[in-house]
């Protein structure tokens, strides 16, 4: 779209207005009782598309990047009272928080499909709620106290506020989608390379009570003038039409089979995030040596879902998809695997961040290719059942995650990182990284 579109309504009259670009097509109806001329905003470009892609690359960093620095957090709350003499269940909080927001997706964006007048109202709800969870969280006294707050609630007021702008960036961004996408969760990847030094700074020096009230007040000074930008492109009454929710999608395979391997993915995804920093303390390293490593991961996370992004508009999805995950694959194995110093840590946690930090970029790319063969599928809704399948991912990789720790397989028996007792958590995440390039082999084998 090359430039501003006039739409112009006249009394008593109803028109159908259409947006072209390239495959995409778009068509509003329009109904007004008195005669009114307004210009649409560039898509793709122009100072408005981008101040709400600044703004959605903030929100992004505020709301993901505090579940996303839990790292610092589990270790924590492993080594100090009240939560020390009861630690089971503490890796729940962390995947908690993140696998219930995307688990609630498709059912906020089914909301939306229905009463999309409430969407800019959510966004201010949610981060109320994400105030009220974080500040209950500094009162917990018990670990079950934590999951209910900072992981169930947090979830659910970060989940009201991301929905909104994953349908909005639908509106504002056409040719260059998947890297609009892209640079917005890459904020969650600038967030969590300073986060986990500022909360281990203030865990330290101030116990866990006074950091959450800090990031509380950190969280709504930031966020709140942000919102402003974070707003619809298309006026109301163009996205307002009630429609049936087509889910004939879920009826395909070329919905099923990306979605089998990005569930696949999800289970080890977030492995490294949580117990880094409680792996780098049981080699004898220092807990800030722990902390870099979280914040390596989440730098790479920031290029990974850039250039995947950017490459999911240029290659076919199945072939982004699998590159992503051979890379995390590999990056585990050898670099994890076999580390035996932090500097073959840090390199694994920058190359694990760089490759499995890029494979959530794919959706946009996903999304296309379903809609190629239902035109009547909304986007909200294929968005959110693929954001689900990363969401059960995460919430099964918290238990999951603790019954192979428990377990020490390995431990005193196998050299380098495989004889740590972390060696079936190891290997269980480089198993479903490498899964998550599934599709690439389903459509090389025509089932796809």
């Amino acid at each position: 779209m090359d430039s501003d579109i006039a739409l112009t309504d006249i009394r008593g009259e109803e028109r159908i207005y259409e947006e072209s670009d390239g495959n995409l097509r778009r068509r509003f109806r329009e109904s007004s009782v008195t005669q009114r001329e307004f210009t649409l905003p560039q898509a793709d470009r122009g100072k408005d598309a981008w101040l709400f892609l600044a703004g959605c690359f903030m929100v992004e960093a505020l709301i993901w990047g505090f579940p996303f620095s839990f790292g610092v957090f589990q270790e924590y709350y492993s080594t100090h009272e009240p939560f020390q003499s009861e630690p089971s269940g503490i890796a729940a909080i962390g995947t908690s928080s993140t696998g219930i927001m995307y688990l609630s997706c498709p059912v906020l964006f089914a909301v939306f499909k229905r009463w999309p007048q409430v969407r800019r109202n959510c966004t201010l709800i949610g981060l109320a709620i994400n105030a009220v969870a974080v500040i209950a969280a500094s009162f917990a006294t018990e670990v079950p106290h934590l999951i209910i707050t900072q992981g169930v609630l947090y979830a659910i007021g970060g989940v009201m506020i991301y929905c909104p702008t994953i349908l909005f960036l639908d509106e504002w961004f056409v040719r260059r989608k998947g890297l609009a996408f892209g640079m917005m969760w890459a904020g969650t990847g600038v967030s969590g390379v300073v986060l986990p030094f500022i909360m281990s700074g203030l865990l330290t020096r101030f116990g866990f009570r006074t950091t959450l009230r800090a990031y509380v007040v950190a969280l709504v000074v930031l966020a709140l003038p942000l919102l402003y930008f974070v707003r619809p492109r298309l006026p109301l009454a163009q996205t307002s039409l009630q429609r049936r929710l087509d889910l004939n999608f879920l009826r395909t395979s070329i919905f099923w089979i990306p979605q089998s391997a990005n569930i696949v993915q999800g289970l080890g995804y977030f492995i490294p995030n949580i117990y880094l920093p409680t792996y780098a303390m049981s080699q004898g390293m220092t807990g800030t040596e722990g902390t870099l490593m979280l914040a390596l991961v989440n730098m790479g996370v920031v290029f990974g879902a850039i250039w995947a992004g950017a490459l999911t508009d240029r290659m076919h999805v199945s072939s982004v998809m699998a590159i992503c995950s051979l890379g995390a694959a590999l990056a585990v194995f050898v670099f994890w695997g076999l580390a035996n110093s932090l500097p073959m840590l840090c390199l694994f946690s920058l190359l694990y961040g760089l490759t499995a930090g890029g494979f959530s970029a794919n959706y946009t790319g996903i999304v296309s290719r379903v809609k190629d063969q239902v035109a009547a599928a909304d986007t909200g809704m294929i968005f959110g059942f693929l954001a689900a399948g990363r969401g059960i991912g995460a919430v099964a990789s918290g238990p999951l995650s603790e019954a192979l720790l428990h377990l020490q397989a390995w431990k005193g028996e196998a050299k380098l990182g495989y004889g740590t007792g972390y060696g079936l958590l190891i290997v269980f995440t480089g198993i479903t990284a490498a899964g998550g390039g599934a599709s690439w082999i389903a459509r090389r084998v025509g089932w796809e």
